[in-house]
């Protein structure tokens, strides 16, 4: 009874704040104002503020609440065990599509044989100053 009381003067002095609102010639203000006026006293006529009321004071529906957070943390605590079983299982993670990961020697780019000479250019005989070598070229070829 208290909060219905309640929320009908809260009403009553938004819709108060809206009409002066509106005399100013802010009508969308008001507007605004008086929307938020009216949540209130619509909460109360549906019942809404009486079932919050009577849930808040009842000990059965915390019980209720409380049962429905431990299912919630069981559920949670179950996935985690689970993914990581999972885990364990698979020893490589699997890449995009279910297809296991590509390890560093198939990220490296395909190095043709080396030419008859046995010299491939400036930086023969290092692998690294290869990959150097291109770098080198398209830097070159924007004039850097």
């Amino acid at each position: 009874m208290l909060a219905e009381t309640i929320c009908s003067a809260v009403s009553a002095a938004g819709l108060g704040i809206a009409a002066i609102t509106a005399f100013r010639r802010r009508f969308l203000t008001a507007a605004r104002i008086a929307a938020y006026a009216l949540i209130p006293l619509g909460l109360v006529l549906t019942g809404a503020v009486a079932w919050a009321a009577d849930t808040a004071f009842d000990p059965m529906a915390w019980v209720g609440f409380g049962l429905l957070g431990a299912a919630w943390l069981l559920f949670l605590l179950s996935r985690a065990v689970e993914r990581r079983r999972l885990r364990r299982a698979t020893p490589e993670t699997p890449g995009e599509g279910g297809r296991p990961a590509a390890g560093p020697a198939a990220s490296r780019r395909a190095v043709p044989p080396a030419p008859e000479g046995g010299r491939r250019g400036p930086a023969a005989g290092s692998g690294d100053q290869d990959d150097f070598s291109d770098i080198e070229a398209i830097l070159k070829k924007h004039g850097i």
